[in-house]
């Protein structure tokens, strides 16, 4: 599973290079080098939300795909339509050179607002993708949100 929070930088073509423990994990883990880039969103509690980027095995991918298809969940076809709209429809398939260098399209790196430090965060099967100061604004956030329920806590091992 992926884990850890990865220091990079974008160059001005949208040009990074996958941390190379992320790249490994994404292979032995997943047994194949591609994935797909797509918009992430996390609430800040106040009606706004914080702009990213999510990276999916491609096998993680098509099962994300299966889940939205079949509905549930507890979520309206309004919200369905709209996990279609942000996170499915601009979904890219790509993949990371020799060297682990992978472009990132020009309307999600805009999108998250790409443009020269970023960090790359590992969580458990898909990764992300932050401009560093948004990244600090969502800890921030989850800070907020954490639960203060010692026993809920101690239940998960933490």
């Amino acid at each position: 599973m992926f884990s850890g929070e990865h220091y990079n930088s974008i160059d001005a073509k949208g040009r990074t290079s996958i941390p190379a423990k992320l790249r490994e994990v994404m292979v032995e883990t997943f047994g194949d080098e591609r994935f797909v880039v797509t918009k992430c969103l996390v609430d800040m509690g106040n009606g706004d939300y914080c702009r990213g980027l999510s990276v999916y095995p491609h096998q993680e991918w098509l099962i994300l795909q299966e889940r939205v298809d079949r509905g549930g969940s507890g979520l309206t076809a309004a919200q369905l339509n709209s996990v279609r709209r942000l996170i499915l429809a601009p979904g890219v398939e790509c993949g990371a050179d020799k060297q682990g260098r992978v472009l990132i399209p020009p309307t999600l790196r805009s999108y998250a607002a790409l443009e020269r430090d970023i960090v790359f965060v590992g969580t458990q099967k898909k990764i992300e993708i932050w401009n560093q100061e948004t990244w600090d604004r969502v800890c921030s956030q989850a800070e907020k949100d954490f639960p203060s329920d010692t026993p809920a806590l101690a239940e998960l091992g933490l």
